[in-house]
């Protein structure tokens, strides 16, 4: 049996990204604008729909900086975040000379908990420190619980950045993901459901925020014959070539959610007799995920030699590649000064959680290696 690695979540190409890519260097636009760059938005907005308005940009992370200043974010200012997720959630918080406010989980859909982040926002009143943004995050492309944060949202008057960078695709009650925050993100990192091999975007409500957004990302040029600058700007535009990538992969979107969820129905069968593991899955029928990443818990028993780490290094022995959850923000030494809201729901899904692969281009003859490592753990 072939023993090449099998990756987490490797990118997919659809075949007609090269088209795009072709067009722009036959016709020079080698450059962050174009067409491509035109293309993508619109094609991003066509599938968002709700009224979206979207901006191409480096990364998902400029464009979670880009949105925590649109949403008004300044040195000194508050922001909460959701705890487990990447750090790339919570960093451009500290670019910004603000403070970090981050929130435990909640269990049914692993993002931030509605109980702890009201908690949060009374106490940080209460202390003269009202958060000026609220971070949350469709972990693994499963969506929040976004009517329980969005009613705490209004009720104090809070804005949502809704980082959506795991979860184009996902949707709640049929609305897409990426559409009911304030501000919401993409990303299109190498290993995302769709990839410009780096990249990301940001959606906002109206034409009006995204030129704003743009500018920003475009080092805040002014309107003038000569290079003029009134405000400090960014170099986060995406450039034309990384969108023909993302043009070709658009088409191909839909296709790479249904593998994923493919792959996410065989964790569900391979582990449905193994009382140890439960596989993460949306809690009903209201939400639905694109399953970027299938995880499971694992439940430890010492006596049987079974917990997530001894699963990972028998995947890692047989050259499969699995990663524990992300580690909370609030346990990572740059960020573990910050003030934290919540109990341990966090930090024991860490502990006892494990991501799988679950590329949309994985194969039976990879299934059949993962399955038998399984197998073989868990003496079935």
């Amino acid at each position: 049996m072939n023993n090449s690695k099998i990756w987490l979540s490797s990118p997919h190409m659809g075949g007609n990204e090269r088209h795009y890519v072709q067009e722009a260097f036959d016709t020079n636009w080698v450059a962050p604008l174009g067409p491509n760059v035109n293309g993508l938005e619109k094609d991003l907005e066509n599938y968002l729909g709700n009224g979206a308005h979207v901006g191409a940009l480096s990364s998902g992370t400029a464009a979670i900086h880009l949105g925590l200043i649109l949403l008004g974010v300044q040195a000194g200012d508050e922001v909460i975040c959701q705890s487990m997720t990447f750090s790339a959630s919570a960093n451009p918080i500290l670019y910004l000379g603000a403070t970090p406010v981050f929130i435990d989980s909640e269990e049914e859909t692993w993002n931030i908990c509605p109980i702890a982040l009201e908690a949060a926002i009374v106490d940080r009143i209460a202390k003269g420190r009202k958060p000026k943004a609220i971070i949350a995050v469709h972990l693994y492309g499963v969506p929040y619980q976004i009517e329980a944060i969005k009613v705490i949202s209004d009720k104090y008057e809070i804005p949502v950045l809704e980082d959506s960078a795991e979860a184009l695709g996902s949707s709640y009650k049929g609305q897409q993901c990426g559409t009911f925050g304030d501000i919401g993100v993409l990303s299109f990192n190498g290993n995302k459901i769709i990839t410009t091999s780096g990249g990301g975007a940001i959606v906002t409500k109206s034409k009006d925020i995204k030129d704003r957004a743009v500018f920003y990302a475009t080092q805040s040029r002014d309107d003038a014959p000569h290079y003029q600058h009134s405000e400090i700007g960014y170099n986060y535009r995406m450039s034309n070539i990384c969108a023909g990538i993302g043009r070709g992969q658009m088409e191909v979107l839909d296709a790479h959610v249904a593998l994923r969820r493919k792959m996410h129905d065989f964790y569900v069968d391979l582990f449905q007799d193994i009382d140890a593991v439960t596989v993460f899955s949306v809690p009903n029928d209201d939400y639905f995920a694109n399953y970027w990443l299938s995880a499971i818990l694992v439940a430890p028993d010492s006596d049987k030699g079974i917990d997530r780490e001894a699963l990972r290094q028998a995947f890692e022995v047989a050259n499969i590649e699995s990663r524990p959850l992300w580690k909370p923000m609030h346990l990572q030494p740059v960020f573990e000064s910050y003030p934290y809201y919540g109990t341990k729901v966090a930090e024991t899904l860490f502990e006892n959680g494990l991501c799988l692969p679950s590329g949309s281009n994985l194969t039976d003859e990879e299934r059949a290696r993962i399955a038998e490592v399984v197998r073989s753990f868990f003496g079935e």
